[in-house]
């Protein structure tokens, strides 16, 4: 036995060429178009890593807000504190959303303010009525807890110029 062997062309030879005339070895399939394969899957992944990445950094772009949008915005949040004069709390994000329409930023955290505030007042009156079962003893003032602390976080968010939602929120207006 020699360590230079010559390809033979006999019947048992592993090798042989396909339709295309390509040179294939027939005990581990085609040799050629499984490098091909190989290569353009990696190239198709890190071209969708790239356009990933592009698509991402677009994304997580901050989109700047001018001062007077992000105070408008913080007002519309702070306005329902009116409801310490003895106004529905209501009436203060009603007013903003109203006057601030043409203004995206301010629409969109005017019309979240309302419509926290209709859902909060949706629930103090089921706290309310719930007193008479005696739940609504702790549910009323929980109610009010939850109210106050997320108007101030909601406020100081879209302060900072980000998109505030509040949880437990029935998005009655869109």
């Amino acid at each position: 036995m020699t360590t230079d062997r010559e390809p033979t062309q006999t019947s048992d030879s592993t090798d042989t060429a396909d339709v295309a005339g390509q040179p294939m070895n027939t005990e581990q399939g085609p040799a050629v178009s499984e490098t091909t394969d190989t290569e353009q899957v990696a190239a198709d992944t890190e071209t969708h890593a790239a356009e990933s990445a592009q698509i991402d950094t677009i994304v997580d772009q901050p989109y700047e807000l001018s001062s007077e949008s992000r105070n408008w915005a913080t007002f519309a949040h702070l306005s329902a504190f009116v409801m310490f004069l003895g106004i529905p709390s209501l009436i203060g994000p009603l007013v903003v959303w109203l006057a601030k329409k043409d203004d995206p930023y301010v629409e969109a955290q005017a019309k979240e303010a309302l419509n926290f505030n209709i859902s909060m007042l949706i629930y103090a009156i089921a706290a309310g009525i719930s007193v008479l079962l005696l739940i609504g003893i702790i549910a009323l003032p929980v109610v009010f807890v939850t109210w106050f602390v997320l108007v101030i976080i909601a406020a100081i968010r879209s302060a900072d110029g980000e998109e505030y939602r509040y949880p437990f929120t029935i998005r009655l207006v869109s």
